[in-house]
C-alpha cells in the first residue's frame, strides 16, 4: 500500500490564533461608528441592533476558527500516527499504531483508535486525550450543520480551544510530517 503524500498546507494554529485577532480586529472597527462606511451600512439602524450584528458576526467568526483549529488538531494526530508507522519507532504507542496500520491502514477512527491509543499506550495523557475527545464533540457539532442542541459538558469557544491546542502540542511527543 502506498504511503499518504503530506502536502504541507497544514494550518499552522498560530497563524490561525493571528488571523482571528485579526478578522475579529477589522469586525469591531468595521462596526465601530467612526468606520467611513457607518452612515451608509448601518443607515435606518438602532444602535442596539448594530450592536447584535455585531456580536452575531463575532460569534460567528469564534465557530469558524474553533472549527479550523480542531480540524487542524486532527491533522496533527493523523500525521503522528502516520509518522509512526512510517519510522518504525520502537516505543508501544508506535508498535500498537502499527499493528492498527496493518489492518486498517488511513481508514481509523481519530476519537476511537488514535486517541484510545494515545491513553492506553502512553503515561500523563489521559486528561489531554480526554480533554480533545470532549472537544471534538464540539467540532461534529459544529461540522454538521448545528442543527441539535448539542450536549457537551462545558462551554468551548476558540480561546479555549486555542488553549487546549497549544497545551496538547507543548506536552505530547507528537511527530511532524
Amino acid at each position: 500500500m502506498p504511503r499518504v503524500t503530506f502536502s504541507n498546507s497544514n494550518v499552522d494554529v498560530t497563524d490561525l490564533a493571528l488571523h482571528h485577532t485579526d478578522v475579529e480586529s477589522s469586525l469591531r472597527s468595521y462596526f465601530s461608528s467612526n468606520a467611513l462606511s457607518y452612515t451608509t451600512r448601518f443607515a435606518g439602524y438602532a444602535p442596539y441592533e448594530v450592536t447584535e450584528e455585531l456580536q452575531d458576526r463575532l460569534t460567528e467568526l469564534d465557530m469558524t476558527s474553533s472549527l479550523t483549529i480542531l480540524t487542524a488538531v486532527e491533522a496533527i494526530f493523523r500525521i503522528d500516527y502516520l509518522q509512526r508507522c512510517y519510522q518504525k519507532k520502537k516505543d508501544p504507542l508506535s508498535r500498537a499504531f502499527r499493528d492498527l496500520h496493518k489492518r486498517k491502514r488511513v481508514n481509523v477512527s481519530l476519537e476511537e483508535e488514535i486517541f484510545g491509543h494515545w491513553k492506553e499506550y502512553t503515561t500523563g495523557t489521559n486528561q489531554l486525550i480526554s480533554d480533545l475527545k470532549g472537544a471534538f464533540k464540539y467540532r461534529h457539532w459544529l461540522a454538521h450543520g448545528r442543527y441539535w442542541f448539542p450536549k457537551l459538558g462545558k462551554k468551548y469557544d476558540f480561546v479555549s480551544l486555542y488553549a487546549l491546542t497549544t497545551n496538547v502540542l507543548s506536552n505530547l511527543p507528537l511527530l511532524g510530517p
